[in-house]
């Protein structure tokens, strides 16, 4: 079998994910290892793996319930990479230089037995004998019940994805009656049993639970627990952006601040997405029993030039940006009996065509550009 990749243009065909092949990238003569760099000099670092294309939400802003309702075929079984396969790629990934993972969905937590993936992954080691930064990001439904298997499987940290403190702003945007004190109370048990540090993120659209972002900061203040805010983004077609709906970063500590006095922290990590400010106390300056909040702001400050993820899909799709329109196909190589040398050499050639700019692009593009019409769904590779 050919190792070179297959890559894909996906679509939406009768409500799910199709594909049509395209011309794959031009591989090197050898297997690199170590550090994978694309064309603007950014490293592959840090890999999200979708684990299931499915979820018990329906927020509007990324699985609206008039697309993903109940006649939506999500993938068939066969199609989704099982545990082992997954490991198998995380494997060759660290390899090449990852060194962190991010289970995401769909929700994560919605596939059984999920924790025994975790463990398989925590079992891996970068080439200098590290274990890796695993995390988690959940809308926290399930995790009451799941936090102590998940950090008994290896699990170090998870990221909450929680909208408002108001129980029905809540539900009407996870748009399943789902309650916030459920997602609050698997914040507890996650901090108990020492998945942390915590963080939760809270999408912002104006005119819809923008009202919530003070309520939000004076309940996390103080907790050890940081909240992060997210500018309502343009990801996948169906979830009805617009413009006007997308409140600044800038806005957002504009109004912490007629609260709270914040002073600006500097990234922790190369690639951080999240703009970082900490909670100031007596005498100016950050005072860490506060804590901090960030805003992660892809619309009005985009962060393209630091970005080192790659994204996994369900099916073993590879996606080198979250507003990517094309994928690439492992799942056909590891399936067809291609060797970890040939994967990896697919992996290096696909990383070091990288391009990918979406954000730093968007405010150049038509506003009926077509583009948005064929771009992936988060739900499909993760956030």
């Amino acid at each position: 079998m050919p190792a070179d990749p297959i890559s894909y243009t996906a679509r939406r065909v009768d409500g799910r994910v199709q594909s049509s092949r395209s011309a794959a990238p031009e591989l090197p003569a050898a297997a690199p290892a170590g550090t994978l760099i694309d064309t603007r000099g950014r490293p592959l670092r840090d890999l999200r793996i979708s684990v299931t294309d499915r979820c018990n939400f329906r927020c509007t802003y990324c699985m609206p319930k008039e697309v993903f309702g109940a006649g939506y075929k999500f993938l068939p079984r066969d199609e989704v990479l099982s545990f082992e396969e997954i490991t198998h790629l995380a494997r060759i990934f660290v390899a090449e230089g990852v060194h962190k993972l991010r289970l995401t969905g769909g929700e994560p937590l919605v596939r059984k037995g999920v924790e025994k993936l975790v463990e398989q992954l925590a079992a891996l080691r970068t080439p200098a004998g590290e274990p890796l930064d695993i995390t988690l990001t959940t809308n926290g439904s399930l995790l009451e019940k799941k936090a102590r298997a998940l950090a008994d499987a290896g699990l170090r940290r998870v990221t909450v994805s929680l909208d408002s403190m108001d129980d029905a702003v809540f539900q009407r945007m996870n748009d399943v009656g789902f309650p916030v004190g459920k997602v609050l109370a698997g914040i507890e048990a996650a901090h108990a049993v020492g998945l942390g540090p915590i963080k939760v993120n809270m999408v912002v659209k104006r005119g819809t639970n923008d009202q919530e972002i003070l309520p939000m900061a004076r309940h996390f203040r103080g907790t050890g627990i940081t909240l992060r805010f997210i500018e309502f983004m343009d990801v996948g077609a169906t979830n009805g952006w617009r413009m006007d709906e997308v409140l600044p970063g800038k806005d957002v500590i504009r109004l912490l601040q007629t609260e709270f006095p914040l002073v600006p922290l500097k990234a922790t990590a190369p690639g951080e997405t999240a703009e970082r400010w900490g909670y100031a106390g007596a005498d100016g300056a950050h005072d860490p029993r506060l804590g901090e909040v960030g805003v992660i702001c892809s619309v009005t400050h985009p962060f393209c030039g630091a970005c080192n993820r790659a994204r996994l899909s369900t099916d073993g799709k590879l996606y080198l940006c979250l507003f990517a329109t094309q994928g690439h196909d492992l799942r056909a190589l590891l399936r067809g009996g291609a060797s970890d040398e040939q994967i990896a050499r697919a992996v290096a050639g696909i990383w070091q065509g990288r391009d990918d700019h979406y954000s730093e692009l968007r405010a150049s593009l038509p506003p009926d550009t077509q583009k948005a019409a064929h771009r992936i769904e988060m739900s499909y590779i993760g956030g």
